[in-house]
């Protein structure tokens, strides 16, 4: 599923036009985003986990000169369904 299919699957649940759907996505996924950028977890109870963990700096191989490089720490987002997740 794409964006646009998405919006439009929103649209047909929630019984709205296809416009305020894409505004509502869009504005769920920019709270989203800024608060994981903040450093705060979003938890979507029975969804899941939205959470910004530090990977730490690790040596690694580029693979075309087979020579060795560092690869620098940095902050990554994780999820973690919830239990309506479950297949």
């Amino acid at each position: 599923m794409n964006k646009s299919e998405l919006v439009a699957a929103v649209a047909q649940k929630a019984g709205m036009t296809k416009v305020a759907a894409a505004a509502a996505v869009d504005a769920t996924m920019d709270a989203i985003v800024e608060t994981l950028q903040k450093g705060d977890n979003v938890q979507l109870i029975g969804f899941g986990t939205f959470a910004v963990t530090e990977r730490a700096e690790r040596k690694g191989v580029n693979l075309r000169t087979k020579e060795q490089i560092v690869i620098p720490a940095r902050k990554v987002v994780k999820f973690k369904a919830g239990a309506k997740m479950a297949l």
